[in-house]
This record gives structure tokens, C-alpha cells and sequence, in this order.
């Protein structure tokens, strides 16, 4: 299982949470089930947010679902179709096993100003499977921008990663490909040739690591990432995520 500080833009992962018995509060609708979240307190000192302690929980099914739904990740037990408000004791809330990739990662210090504690110092924006993130000139997305994971929260997550293309990088890297073409990595997706040349197919490997956080890099750093990169492609990554991914990489 993965460390809860541990993530990086591009991984992929399978995403669990035990099921918790919980109560349904306010009825079903058609795109949404409100819960009694069972993992945070009310956060009673917050004068500027108030929190009732239930949550909406996207409802999937409807065939014109909205992106927010799209990606919701808990389920209850039984489905929402079989709940209706009040239904406690056998009715659970959690997220089985699902096979999400990571499209922004960011820190807090200090913590998020919530409505609930404990207050996130981290959130983790992720797709499941068979959804992309795009985003265009006018701000629309395509298939949602993703769904917010705060680890630490309280919420008993379990992460596993099946996953991270390029783990031997880190963002800001420079390197040389095989072809003389040097590069600068900020992410998996998004590498910047220095030579003004479009991207085009990517880095070709193998690789060598230049520089890193501004520095020549040290000898165990160059020699891991040649190591990572001795064999195969950038379009054989790319190739192997979407397999697991269901979704295109993020531009």
C-alpha cells in the first residue's frame, strides 16, 4: 500500500474504502443520495462555513449523468434505487476497489478552512477508469475534471499503485534523449523540448538526466534513470497507462 503523502500527477491507482453503516437523510433523487457521513466531525469553531454533517453522493445510471456523478467514487449498500430516507443499520457507504489515475496533486500549509475536521492538508484530484481530463479555451471540460481525495482526512482510504510512468523523474529534470534532443520533465505528459520543436512523438529513450532542482544530478540519480529507460519507449508508457486507464493522457 502506498504512503498517504506519496502521489504523483500520472499514477495509477486502485482506490478502496471499508463500507460503514450510515443512514440515509433527505430522500433519493434522481442524480443524488445525501448520507450521514460517518468520518468527519462538524467543525464548530468555523465561523465563516456551517456543515449538517450529511453529504450528496453522485448517483450513476441515468445515461445523461453529470460529470460530478461521472466520477463519484463511494457507493452504497444496497443501491440508491432501494433507499429511501431513514433506511439505517443496512445501509453502508464506501468505495470498493477502483482504478482511478491522478490529474493534480496539491498541498496545504497551512490546512484547508473546512466546514469539517479534521481540515485537509492534501488533495488528490483523480479520474476512474474510461475518463479523460480536457480542458478548452472557453473553461468546458470533457468527461469532468475529476473527483478530490483529501488522504488523511479521516476517511479510512487505502491506496494501492499499479502505476507511475517515469518514477524516476522528478518535475524539473533536464535530460538528453538518445537522438540529442534535450528535454525538460514536468510531468509524465508534459515534456519541454529546449530546441522550440514541437514534442512530437516525445523523448526518445534511452535517457540521460542532466540536471535536477537546477543541479548536475548525482551519480545514483543518472544511473536510475538511465536504468528506467535502457529499454522500451515513451510511446510504450503511454501505451501500457491507457491499457490500465481506459483514458487518454492528460495534455
Amino acid at each position: 500500500m502506498m504512503d498517504e503523502g506519496d502521489f504523483r500527477v500520472g499514477d495509477v491507482l486502485s482506490v478502496a474504502c471499508p463500507f460503514t453503516v450510515t443512514r440515509v437523510e433527505q430522500g433519493v433523487t434522481w442524480d443524488h443520495v445525501a448520507v450521514r457521513w460517518p468520518w468527519w466531525e462538524i467543525d464548530g469553531d468555523n465561523e465563516f462555513a456551517h456543515w449538517n454533517g450529511i453529504v450528496a453522493l453522485g448517483v450513476g445510471g441515468s445515461g445523461h449523468a453529470a460529470p460530478e456523478v461521472e466520477a463519484e467514487l463511494f457507493r452504497t449498500d444496497p443501491p440508491p434505487e432501494q433507499l429511501k430516507a431513514g433506511d439505517v443499520c443496512r445501509v453502508r457507504v464506501g468505495v470498493p476497489p477502483t482504478v482511478v489515475h491522478v490529474t493534480a496533486v496539491d498541498h496545504h500549509d497551512p490546512p484547508l478552512e473546512t466546514a469539517w475536521l479534521p481540515h485537509p492538508t492534501q488533495t488528490v484530484t483523480v479520474l476512474r477508469r474510461g475518463l479523460s481530463y480536457r480542458e478548452f479555451p472557453d473553461g468546458s471540460h470533457l468527461d469532468g475534471s475529476g473527483y478530490t481525495i483529501h488522504p488523511g482526512d479521516g476517511i479510512p482510504f487505502t491506496f494501492e499503485l499499479l502505476m507511475r510512468p517515469y518514477a524516476s523523474f522528478q518535475v524539473g529534470d533536464e535530460v538528453a534523449d538518445i537522438i540529442g534532443r534535450a528535454w525538460r520533465f514536468d510531468g509524465p505528459w508534459d515534456w519541454t523540448a529546449f530546441d522550440g520543436e514541437p514534442a512530437g512523438a516525445g523523448p526518445a529513450w534511452p535517457l540521460v538526466l542532466l540536471t535536477r532542482a537546477g543541479k548536475p544530478c548525482s551519480v545514483e540519480d543518472a544511473e536510475a534513470a538511465a536504468a528506467s529507460t535502457a529499454s522500451g519507449s515513451h510511446q510504450e508508457t503511454v501505451r501500457d497507462w491507457m491499457g490500465l486507464t481506459e483514458a487518454s493522457p492528460t495534455p
